[in-house]
């Protein structure tokens, strides 16, 4: 295999975009958590599962999310090669299901507070 220097640059760029990434994925986690919670002493059951719910979806959109970005960063530098494209793909087919899950995130807590009869 010959050295290409523009692939040292995509991988560079990559890993910035990675960077930038994931601090913006933190820090929408951490200013949806700061402006959320309890405002009552003592938190309901209903306040309880409204939190879980909301805690679910920001996790599985924020994982989704970096797969997609990780995915998609796999497609451009993989330069060809069929090993590292469907490396990608499958990168692609976990941010997918990522997204479907916080979707159904909402249903499947709902589906538990009728359970526990929460409302």
């Amino acid at each position: 295999m010959t050295y290409d220097p523009n692939q040292h640059d995509h991988r560079r760029r990559a890993a910035v975009l990675l960077a930038a990434t994931a601090v913006f994925a933190i820090f929408a986690v951490t200013r949806v958590h700061a402006a959320g919670g309890p405002t009552a002493p003592g938190p309901t059951l209903q306040q309880v599962i409204e939190g879980v719910r909301t805690w679910l979806v920001n996790l599985l959109v924020g994982l989704a999310t970096t797969f997609l970005t990780i995915g998609g960063v796999k497609y451009l530098i993989a330069a060809g090669d069929p090993g590292e494209v469907e490396r990608a793909k499958h990168a692609l087919r976990s941010a997918a299901i990522g997204y479907a899950l916080a979707v159904l995130a909402p249903v499947l807590v709902d589906a538990l507070k009728s359970i526990v009869g929460g409302g």
